[in-house]
């Protein structure tokens, strides 16, 4: 890395090394621009260091921790969970993650993106003056891509002990025997899946009325049927009253849907109630930039995400919604403002056809609208849902789950929801069909492999094109 050149001038100056900012930094550099990249931390962000990369590597320990007891429970193979052995088990999930951040870090040089260590502040629409290193002039524009921070509640401050946000409760030390998690949403639905499948017992609280609320409902159903057969206890429509640090975990006090009081012990605080935009001392107004009233820095054109500002694009977590603030959003914004700087003329992201998953057990993913969304956008729909356990490798699995097909009656598909077992890995097909646009007919005819869950997929199709084996239309 380089932190001592005396670089006055670069194609384009990107604050911010996560996905969206080294996705930005490596594609414009493909495109021959050159470009630097500030960061105050780490290349990879949050996702890598603390986020995506390392809760999946934990997640997957706990698919396996999961599996001893269904070989034993279920298939008659008489295997003995002896223990977790919680330092082998880090030092894994930390290999994995220091390899991926070695590649990223590679990948960056390859390119001859020059990387600078040190913080970045706006001094104009096209000056930025990183920290350690002086100001740069961005000939064709400049990146914001800071990421996000947990969201905080009122009551005890996180210690990374007993009160644990999303970004350090991979970090806490050992295993609590007991976790109060905040939060129904993606993110503390894996956590909560986590903490389960490690022997804790785990509380799950959502002030919505249901789980992962902006899911279809039908998902959230079997989510929350799914979670409390592993024995979480799950409280919808709850909200935290206070809460209290004590010698040996916490106490909270939370009110029920009847407006009655609960108190809930544990040995850990999980807040996982959503996540900020970063823009703490960027500068923004020097640009004649300002955030609006969540935080987010708007752009004036999505088709470009381009702000107010000529010049001054915003990838990844600090875009408000349609943008979805997930890692792979960000990589397609990445390229998309990479390749504006360049002067091509890229196609926009389609947000509509953004892939969502919780990777919990059960897993949930989606690609489009809900049926709610469908009907409120004007739609007349029609829907087929389908049962995993239809189909042969579902009832192998033995955990249940569904697809639901969401389409135009006479038209095009809407959205694909999916739950139950490994439905991460069956969303990608349902991304393209929602983003082509392609009816239930164009899906029917092709074939999709036996035995596998993604006849369940193929089944729906068939029903909708009226041509199904095992349903009525």
């Amino acid at each position: 890395m380089t932190q001592t050149q005396d670089v006055n001038e670069a194609d384009v100056v990107v604050i911010g090394g996560g996905t969206g900012g080294y996705s930005t930094a490596l594609r414009a550099a493909a495109l021959g621009l050159r470009v630097v990249l500030a960061e105050r931390d780490k290349v990879g962000g949050t996702c890598l260091h603390r986020g995506c990369i390392p809760s999946k590597a934990m997640l997957h320990a706990a698919e396996l921790v999961d599996g001893i007891a269904e070989a034993r429970e279920r298939w008659g193979v008489k295997a003995v969970l002896e223990s977790v052995d919680w330092p082998a088990l880090v030092a894994t999930r930390d290999d994995i993650v220091t390899r991926n951040h070695r590649g990223v870090q590679a990948h960056l040089a390859h390119a001859g993106v020059e990387v600078v260590s040190g913080s970045a502040v706006l001094t104009g629409p096209r000056g930025v003056r990183i920290e350690g290193y002086g100001e740069v002039v961005a000939r064709r524009g400049i990146v914001l891509a800071t990421g996000s921070r947990p969201r905080t509640l009122p009551g005890p401050v996180a210690d990374g002990r007993r009160v644990v946000t999303s970004d350090d409760a991979l970090f806490a030390p050992g295993l609590p025997d007991s976790v109060l998690v905040l939060g129904g949403g993606a993110i503390g639905v894996e956590y909560a899946s986590l903490h389960r499948s490690m022997g804790a017992r785990v509380t799950l609280v959502e002030a919505a009325d249901r789980l992962v609320p902006l899911e279809d409902a039908e998902v959230s159903r079997h989510l929350t049927r799914g979670l409390k057969k592993r024995g979480i206890d799950v409280l919808t429509g709850t909200r935290l009253l206070d809460a209290a640090v004590l010698d040996d975990g916490v106490r909270a006090t939370l009110r029920t849907p009847r407006g009655e009081t609960r108190t809930v012990r544990a040995r850990r605080l999980l807040v996982a109630v959503g996540r900020v935009p970063v823009t703490d001392g960027l500068g923004l107004a020097a640009a004649g930039l300002a955030a609006d009233d969540r935080g987010y820095v708007a752009p004036a054109d999505w088709s470009r995400l381009e702000t107010a500002v000529p010049g001054i694009h915003v990838v990844g977590d600090l875009l408000p919604p349609p943008s979805p603030g997930l890692a792979h959003a960000s990589f397609a914004e990445g390229l998309l403002v990479a390749e504006t700087l360049a002067g091509l003329r890229p196609a926009p992201v389609d947000y509509d056809a953004v892939p969502r998953v919780t990777y919990s057990a059960p897993q949930t993913a989606a690609v489009g609208l809900t049926e709610a969304g469908a009907r409120a956008a004007g739609h007349d729909v029609v829907v087929n849902t389908m049962p995993l356990t239809a189909v042969a490798k579902g009832m192998v699995h033995g955990q249940g789950g569904m697809v639901k097909v969401v389409a135009e009656r006479g038209g095009r598909v809407l959205g694909v929801h999916l739950v139950g077992p490994h439905v991460s890995e069956m969303v990608a097909e349902s991304q393209l069909i929602v983003g082509w646009d392609a009816e239930p007919f164009d899906v029917a005819q092709h074939i999709h492999p036996h035995p596998t869950l993604s006849e369940a997929v193929g089944e729906s199709f068939l029903t909708l094109a009226g041509r199904g084996l095992h349903q009525q239309a």
